[in-house]
């Protein structure tokens, strides 16, 4: 496996519940022709499964907490190896926690080659949130669920951004640089 994923650059994109993430990892996967891998996506088509393991994340999911980083790897790195011929990955909404990003490393056999955090004050997240649970998109957008959301974001990620920022590989958005530093990554 760890060969198959040397190649291809491999981006991050990590923030809080409600900051974006998935609508700029589409964006920016389609804008750069690379593979967008969506964490939130694939755990919410495997709890719709009718599996032991999609009940098991269906119910974490459905309490706010965070699915044990093993299902999310799995998931992850299947979901990668399934892609042919791409020149890279965009991986949105991972690592959420410090093991999630080591454990990566150890199987994959390296890091990504840039983490980007989109930056969303918490009242802007709160507020999408809502919205998205008015409209009934998502089964985790309950007002029960989003402060414990938000808490496990702010306490698990620190520790995150510290790891990749000692080694050079942590960039915060700023609407009018992504687009350069991405054509830095990319060597396009």
């Amino acid at each position: 496996m760890e060969e198959k994923l040397q190649s291809p650059i491999i981006i991050f994109m990590v923030g809080g519940p409600g900051c974006g993430k998935q609508i700029q990892g589409h964006r920016l996967a389609s804008k750069y022709d690379f593979y967008h891998v969506g964490i939130g996506e694939l755990l919410r088509a495997e709890a719709s499964r009718p599996t032991r393991k999609g009940k098991t994340i269906r119910d974490i999911i459905l309490k706010g907490a965070l699915v044990p980083s093993g299902y999310i790897l799995e998931l992850l790195t299947d979901n990668m190896l399934k892609a042919e011929n791409v020149k890279g990955f965009f991986v949105e909404g991972f690592p959420r926690e410090i093991h999630q990003a080591k454990l990566f490393e150890e199987v994959v056999g390296r890091a990504p080659n840039i983490v980007i955090v989109l930056d969303c004050s918490t009242e802007t997240m709160v507020q999408r949130l809502l919205i998205r649970s008015q409209m009934g998109e998502r089964v985790d957008d309950h007002d029960k669920i989003i402060q414990n959301r938000l808490d496990t974001y702010y306490t698990l990620c620190e520790p995150v951004f510290t790891h990749y920022l000692q080694k050079s590989l942590l960039r915060h958005n700023a609407k009018s640089q992504m687009h350069s530093l991405l054509n830095q990554v990319i060597g396009s």
